[in-house]
């Protein structure tokens, strides 16, 4: 039997995908030792009242421009093809179907914040059941004491603290403002395009 293949997926928005996504996303591959790590654009988050500003569509060719160039990044539309709220667990669920056990072991990247919140995740024992969890630490962020009964299956990962948001990138657009160097350029190109954020 060969070795165990490390699969990594990294869930959220991409409202728009940036720099600082891909640059966590390389950094836990590498500490990891990942094979890949899957980029899945979330239909709803169940965590975010607002809706998304940019159609499910336009965020996964978002994504899809900004990994062509890593071999070791792709995009899935996994979550963007169901109905309803984008529960992690699904999603695990799915991927450990697709990689499954023995010879394969997936890997959740999240921040410390969102480790904070896991508990209020749909099914987070389950979760814990189906990957291990890779943690970019936040500094002046403390682990609740909900977080600290996960950290059998957590590894804490040392990565840049970049002050780049979609939320501010969003902003830069509507307000005319140069967004070059806080995304990639084919994301750059593609939003300019395609008249996102106005």
């Amino acid at each position: 039997m060969g070795s165990i293949k490390r699969i990594g997926l990294l869930g959220g928005s991409f409202d728009p995908i940036h720099w600082a996504h891909l640059l966590l996303a390389e950094i836990a591959r590498e500490s990891a030792g990942l094979e890949r790590v899957v980029f899945i654009p979330a239909r709803q988050n169940p965590l975010k009242e607002h809706p998304t500003k940019a159609s499910g569509e336009d965020r996964l060719a978002m994504v899809q421009l900004a990994v062509a160039d890593n071999p070791a990044f792709t995009a899935s539309d996994l979550e963007l093809n169901r109905s309803g709220p984008s529960y992690t667990v699904d999603t695990l669920e799915a991927f450990a179907a697709t990689y499954p056990p023995p010879d394969h072991e997936l890997f959740f990247i999240i921040g410390k914040d969102n480790l904070n919140d896991l508990h209020r995740w749909h099914r987070p024992d389950r979760i814990l059941q189906l990957c291990r969890l890779l943690v970019f630490e936040r500094p002046h962020i403390p682990l609740t004491p909900e977080a600290e009964a996960y950290l059998e299956r957590v590894t804490f990962l040392e990565g840049p603290q970049l002050d780049i948001s979609a939320t501010q990138i969003r902003r830069r657009v509507q307000a005319g403002q140069t967004i070059r160097y806080f995304v990639p350029e084919p994301v750059r190109a593609y939003i300019l395009t395609h008249h996102l954020y106005r």
